[in-house]
């Protein structure tokens, strides 16, 4: 470790008393100019009893989608309603029925025709799955989708689009595209930089986790509850090649990943989002206040939590929220014209995190919301630390000096899986880092925004990543991770042109950390973590080699903090979760993620394995289904080029008649010039196999 354990000098912890003071000043104006509460919302009345209704959409090609219409069901004779729709290839007959049916059934007892699609070749919509995530066959049916529901007689002519992760990334997508019916969209846990921030290249680096075992594996199913064997359904949907596969093939940014995307200065419609700060996608909502919230263009509303990849009323960890009914108030006043104040109200509403111990069993995360007006937020502060030689951090430029990290490939395990999580302790991580601590806070500092770090750094190799987390150290040593982010060395200028590193030359590389909130207590140290692996998030950079970074003088290696004062506008209350409508005719019992967690290390061959497991079930009118996914990371610390995932899953149907078991199997190798893929696929009906499908290719490394 390269920590150093002596005090800054008096001129260090000067600045930063200077720095607390003036925020206090600007909080105590805020105070005195008028800082309040807004009511808490009260439970929102059901007017309507719910009926669901099964329907096929048909599309210009002759292909019909299936939706389930949650309709109001003691309506008025004539009486008319907006349409929501949530369009997914999440199987709304099985996967996602239960959770379906709290969401769309509470929209339709308030007056709205909650709609639930699956996209063509999912589920018992017909035809051939599509070849990718948000393919343009997929957009172009929602278009239909969106005209036929504004077109039905039921219908008051809007449409509002929602949903959480692919259901918001749709969303987005579509309100992109300006299909006329569409009014507005409600958009979670959602981004549209498909390759920065999207699972499959997390900040532009190599990333595979159980989503491409799960989505490799879904489109071969069936529809439910028969799940057809008939060739001419199963057929195509068996043999549509595994997703994983064409992402593997696309290691940069540029037309494969912009495709589904248009500019986001092109929303026209009004955009509610909601995300989370222990979420990959939360600087999704920060970009679209800068990029589409300003006079002529869309209106804009946000509220994020300090939650994972979750609604907020289900969230762990909480504090738990209702969302619905500031979703409904959102619809009332776009769809159904109801002027109910919720424009007045201060667009951007944000938890503060106050400082916790490192504890992933958390169940609520200190804090308070926070109203804002502006983005970024008024009276930010942006205050620079510099690196040291002593590994401290100083508001003032440090003396000229050199660093050195040997590169270490299976280190940051402890780190987490995303950008996001509630962590263990990072003393292990930050062991294999360089780290820079800052005095002991004389006040309370609060950061909200975007951190950077900038880094003056070269490697002995022609391939690098650099990885800088922030942490808070508490007086009794244990470190609280709550941001961090990651660059290829590769993509430092740009994303779709990466070029290798010249090696031992320096580079000005800028880490723009992912959106965070977090206020230290006096005594705790701010603390930059710098490492040049976080695996198994990121997959090894091949080669063997040091890095080294620039110390010294005001453009040295630095650290930039966003920080603020307490809000100047009102803070918003909300509602805890109102009760939610179960079906009683589906049972869950476990989740998938976040599973079972173990890691190996055989020191001394300097090989280290990482095994993740998670189980689930659902028990459905006509029989039961198990779901298991276990994925397995391999690297060895000596040979970095031969880093490696094995991963399984399987779904089983008991059926009345018979039980169906669909399998998958991927293993992806690499050495210093190629990736090796090979995926199986497998149906098994009563034990007996009846179809399979590989998928072998050798793929080469693109500064990867």
């Amino acid at each position: 470790m390269f920590r150093s354990s002596q005090p800054a000098s008096r001129s260090y912890r000067d600045p930063l008393i200077l720095l607390a003071l003036v925020l206090l000043a600007i909080s105590l104006l805020a105070i005195s100019d008028g800082l309040y509460a807004l009511p808490i919302p009260k439970e929102s009345p059901t007017l309507y009893s719910v009926r669901m209704e099964q329907q096929t959409i048909p599309m210009r090609d002759g292909v019909r989608l299936a939706a389930t219409l949650y309709m109001p069901d003691n309506a008025k004779p004539g009486e008319k309603f907006p349409a929501l729709l949530e369009y997914l290839p999440y199987r709304k007959d099985d996967a996602t029925a239960a959770g379906d049916y709290p969401i769309h059934s509470w929209f339709a007892a308030r007056g709205y025709v909650s709609v639930r699609v699956d996209i063509r070749g999912f589920g018992n919509s017909e035809g051939a799955p599509t070849d990718r995530e948000y393919s343009e066959q997929e957009q172009l049916d929602g278009e239909q989708v969106i005209a036929w529901l504004a077109a039905q007689a039921w219908s008051n002519g809007k449409v509002g689009m929602f949903g959480i992760s692919w259901g918001g990334f749709n969303s987005i997508q579509l309100a992109m595209r300006h299909p006329p019916a569409l009014k507005a969209i409600l958009a979670v846990d959602a981004t549209e930089n498909l390759f920065h921030d999207d699972i499959h290249y997390i900040d532009g680096m190599m990333h595979v986790d159980e989503f491409e075992l799960n989505m490799d594996l879904a489109p071969s199913m069936t529809g439910a509850p028969d799940y057809t064997l008939d060739e001419k359904i199963l057929g195509p949907r068996f043999e549509s090649a595994p997703w994983s596969l064409m992402y593997f093939k696309h290691q940069r940014d540029g037309g494969f990943w912009h495709a589904p995307v248009r500019p986001l200065n092109e929303i026209k419609v009004p955009c509610f989002l909601i995300g989370g700060l222990l979420d990959g996608y939360r600087d999704s909502i920060p970009r679209m206040f800068e990029q589409i919230r300003s006079p002529g263009k869309a209106p804009l509303k946000a509220i994020i939590g300090p939650w994972n990849h979750t609604y907020p009323n289900d969230a762990e960890p909480g504090p738990q929220i209702e969302w619905r009914d500031q979703a409904l108030r959102w619809w009332d006043y776009w769809l159904k014209g109801r002027d109910n104040g919720i424009m007045e109200e201060p667009p951007l509403s944000i938890y503060m995190q106050d400082w916790h111990a490192p504890d992933p069993r958390l169940k609520t995360v200190p804090g308070k919301w926070r109203g804002e007006s502006s983005w970024p937020p008024a009276n930010t502060a942006n205050t620079t630390l510099y690196l040291y030689e002593s590994h401290a951090l100083s508001t003032e430029p440090a003396k000229a000096a050199v660093h050195q990290l040997r590169y270490v490939p299976s280190v940051g395990v402890e780190a987490g899986f995303w950008w996001g999580e509630l962590l263990s302790d990072q003393r292990p991580v930050d062991a294999f880092s360089l780290t820079y601590d800052s005095a002991p806070l004389k006040d309370e500092l609060t950061i909200l925004g975007r951190p950077h770090a900038l880094l003056e750094a070269s490697a002995s190799a022609p391939q690098a990543d650099w990885f800088s987390r922030l942490s808070d150290v508490a007086p009794d040593g244990t470190v609280t991770q709550f941001t961090g982010a990651g660059l290829n060395g590769a993509q430092r200028d740009s994303a779709s042109e990466p070029k290798d590193l010249v090696p031992n030359q320096t580079y000005s590389l800028d880490i723009e950390m992912h959106l965070a909130t977090w206020t230290f207590p006096r005594g705790h140290r701010v603390r930059l973590s710098v490492s040049n692996a976080l695996w198994p998030m990121v997959w090894p950079t091949p080669y063997a080699m040091t890095t080294t970074l620039q110390l010294g003088g005001v453009k040295g290696s630095r650290l930039i903090l966003p920080l603020v004062p307490p809000s100047m506008y009102a803070v918003p209350q909300f509602a805890p979760p109102e009760p939610s409508e179960e079906r009683s005719d589906i049972h869950d019992s476990g989740s998938l993620w976040p599973g079972e967690w173990k890691t190996e290390r055989d020191e001394v061959n300097t090989k280290t394995k990482v095994t993740w497991r998670g189980t689930s079930e659902e028990t459905y009118p006509w029989g039961k289904e198990s779901d298991t996914e276990a994925i397995t990371y391999f690297a060895d610390d000596n040979h970095p080029e031969t880093s490696s995932v094995e991963g399984e899953t399987k779904i089983v149907m008991e059926l009345k008649q018979q039980t169906l078991s669909w399998q998958g199997h991927l293993t992806l190798t690499s050495d210093k010039q190629n990736f090796y893929y090979k995926y199986t696929r497998q149906l098994f009906k009563d034990g007996q196999p009846i179809k399979q499908k590989t998928w072998q290719e050798t793929i080469p490394r693109d500064h990867q």
